[in-house]
């Protein structure tokens, strides 16, 4: 990546599911951008080390950064999230509802705690952390939020109902607090990823080969994405190059989805 413009410089970014994969890369095209970036991260031993080293990775490039855990699951999570970003950096201008869970099952034998789960995370995660941060993003002047949708939820893939009922929740809450968010000055859109090959696909699928060849033929654009290909998506939106473009959804997917 060319070094990228100073479009984000003074603001200040939450990020869920920052650790790795895509939440990993939009921190750190945001830091690139001149954005002070709190990294959100699991409660887990993994993914709080995997945090502490992407801190220190951008401390050494010159950023702002800090790693703060939560438990979206918790109805409690996502305010104590923002409280504790906006305690260590100030009011927040931008977040990034990226966190999410999934997992690979026949819907007739998932249980109700794992399609509560999801949707704990997923769907009532995004909605409340939206809430939290609503008083710092209407105070910003640059108020914007970016959540995280998926082309299942256009290509109905089988096996992943709960998840797929997550992204498609996602939609609609974006549609709707884009209208509601909008009066306050602040923006809400989407991104729509493919088929990216992230730290979980390899541990899903670790044959990068196999995974290829069942997703590029489906693609217009003949190769893998990878997480470093959705950052510039977000730092656009999240820039006031996105003045002007509230509830929208950018797909992001090598030309799988026309969406």
């Amino acid at each position: 990546m060319s070094s990228p413009v100073q479009r984000l410089t003074g603001r200040r970014a939450l990020i869920t599911g920052a650790s790795r994969g895509i939440g990993a890369a939009v921190a750190r095209r945001f830091a690139a951008e001149g954005a002070a970036v709190v990294i959100g991260h699991e409660p887990t031993a993994k993914m709080a080390a995997l945090a502490k080293d992407l801190v220190s990775e951008l401390q050494a490039s010159g950023a702002t950064a800090l790693a703060l855990s939560a438990d979206l699951s918790d109805p409690e999570g996502p305010a104590s999230l923002v409280a504790a970003a906006r305690e260590h950096v100030g009011p927040l201008d931008i977040v990034v509802a990226n966190a999410a869970v999934s997992g690979r099952s026949h819907f007739a034998e998932l249980s109700v705690a794992e399609w509560d789960y999801v949707q704990a995370v997923n769907v009532r995660g995004t909605w409340l952390l939206a809430k939290a941060a609503l008083p710092d993003l209407k105070a910003s002047g640059h108020g914007a939020m970016i959540t995280l949708t998926s082309v299942m939820v256009e290509t109905g893939q089988p096996r992943a109902l709960h998840y797929t009922a997550s992204k498609a929740a996602i939609l609609g809450i974006t549609r709707a607090l884009a209208r509601e968010m909008g009066p306050d000055g602040v923006r809400i859109n989407a991104v729509m990823p493919g088929a990216i090959r992230t730290e979980q696909e390899v541990e899903m699928s670790p044959d990068a080969d196999a995974a290829a060849k069942s997703i590029i033929p489906l693609q217009s654009l003949q190769r893998r994405g990878f997480a470093d290909d959705l950052a510039g998506a977000f730092a656009f939106l999240a820039s006031d190059d996105a003045a002007f473009i509230t509830g929208q959804i950018i797909c992001v997917d090598g030309g799988w989805v026309m969406y």
